[in-house]
């Protein structure tokens, strides 16, 4: 008995002391400037963890569709996925992510350690409870960047400030900003005709509708009736709303350049980066790498906030947060990725490596505002953001704006007021099909 005894413990011993068996992790996310800051934040958790990393990184315009394609077939490539803020709704109620409120509560993290906004754009469904299916990931809305360089050349300003009456100098309003555009429009710079704003134009996936909403917001659009949800007439297409899209066209009319009818995130860089606009509409996460950039980096660039309407000042939100897949075998595995990627000191890391931290710890940190130079403009957009739906139904309701907005303010036809008459439409359409109206 003793014998048997002693090889119990022994073996009891044993199986505490063992390592818990190495995991072969895929993490899915898109192929962007983040994603490879990303990889080498990774090689961390492989060292601490002893699981190895994989990952499948999908260009933008393509990422939707592959990726919504594998949740929804239950297809097990991806242990972790950092989805789109607006997939977080369908994936919660087809039971694609995992439920990590236990997980949370078990390894003391807190959801109001992050930023808000976030918490509600990229892990919380239904929104405004807290139902949490992904951990903050990377922090996203969309900014403007500027040739600093330009706007302070002598005979550059002397010029705005004769035909203006006001110094060149960041917009403060939308107005500002279109003033600004109009003004390098078409002007001789070195020796090079240039432009005035490189802005979202894209059809075919979210571009316009991710352009767009940051004049929308500002003239009072809204996603339907604050106190009655799915009330639209009157709130998507309201006679601010209205202006807010005849603003967009008027400012893609007057100044942007030829050949920009369907520009995203890609094709504004490139404008920028080769000197062709003065203005770049765009998402935050293409900073560093303006910032690093040979042609127009260091001192040449600057960054600043969407610009506020007549009747508000938003931003459009982007950004993602980080979800276990519910088809994966490896669930444990992928949660441990969760925890470590949770740590504040992880989260630093992140940051300087050029990913852009939700952790209150990072972003609220004395330093971090002089960190770089675009990291106040950071933080003054993700205190203005708004989302688009969140909604299980989110694509067709995105197809439907991309149709209606990209029909009047690229190819002319019809009116800002009709345009939005027949989204409203479409939308009803949507939530009727859904069962929601």
């Amino acid at each position: 008995m003793k014998k048997i005894g002693f090889i119990s413990a022994f073996f009891l011993a044993f199986v505490a002391t063992s390592p818990a068996k190495s995991a072969d992790l895929t993490l899915c996310w898109a192929a962007w400037d983040p994603a490879n800051a990303l990889v080498e934040l990774s090689k961390d958790f492989e060292t601490k963890s002893g699981h190895s990393m994989s990952f499948e990184f999908v260009p933008w315009p393509n990422f939707a569709d592959r990726m919504l394609n594998e949740l929804n077939s239950g297809g097990k490539l991806c242990d972790l996925m950092i989805g789109d803020s607006q997939w977080i709704g369908g994936s919660a109620e087809a039971g694609h992510y995992v439920k990590l409120n236990d997980f949370f509560d078990a390894e003391g993290i807190t959801m109001s350690d992050f930023i808000p906004a976030t918490v509600t754009g990229y892990a919380e469904w239904p929104k405004g409870t807290p139902n949490y299916w992904a951990l903050p990931a990377f922090g996203d809305v969309v900014g403007w960047t500027y040739r600093k360089d330009w706007f302070e050349r002598p005979e550059i300003k002397s010029e705005f400030r004769d035909k203006y009456n006001r110094d060149l100098d960041v917009p403060q309003t939308l107005a500002d900003l279109k003033d600004i555009a109009e003004f390098f429009q078409g002007r001789d710079i070195d020796g090079k005709t240039v432009y005035g704003a490189a802005i979202y134009t894209e059809r075919g996936s979210e571009g316009i509708t991710m352009g767009v909403t940051n004049a929308l917001y500002n003239y009072g659009f809204e996603y339907g009736n604050p106190s009655s949800p799915y009330e639209l007439e009157g709130f998507v297409n309201s006679a601010g709303a209205v202006e807010g899209l005849e603003f967009y066209k008027t400012l893609y009319d007057c100044c942007t350049p030829p050949g920009s009818s369907d520009w995203y995130m890609s094709q504004t860089i490139d404008a920028f980066r080769s000197g062709l606009v003065a203005l770049q509409m765009n998402f935050a996460f293409i900073w560093p790498g303006v910032h690093a950039d040979e042609n127009v980096g260091g001192d040449r660039s600057g960054y600043f906030p969407n610009p506020k309407g007549p009747y508000g000042h938003f931003a459009q939100l982007g950004g993602q947060g980080i979800s276990v897949v519910s088809y994966s075998d490896e669930q444990d595995a992928a949660l441990e990725y969760i925890k470590w990627f949770a740590q504040p000191d992880i989260q630093k890391k992140w940051w300087e490596l050029g990913g852009y931290s939700a952790l209150k710890a990072v972003v609220e940190d004395p330093s971090f505002a002089t960190s770089q130079p675009y990291a106040q403009t950071f933080l003054d957009s993700m205190a203005i953001v708004k989302d688009f739906w969140a909604e299980p139904a989110y694509a067709s309701l995105l197809l439907a704006m991309q149709d209606r907005v990209h029909t009047y303010v690229i190819a002319g036809q019809g009116t800002a007021k009709e345009a939005l008459d027949g989204l409203v439409k479409d939308w009803i359409e949507v939530f009727e099909d859904e069962g929601k109206l």
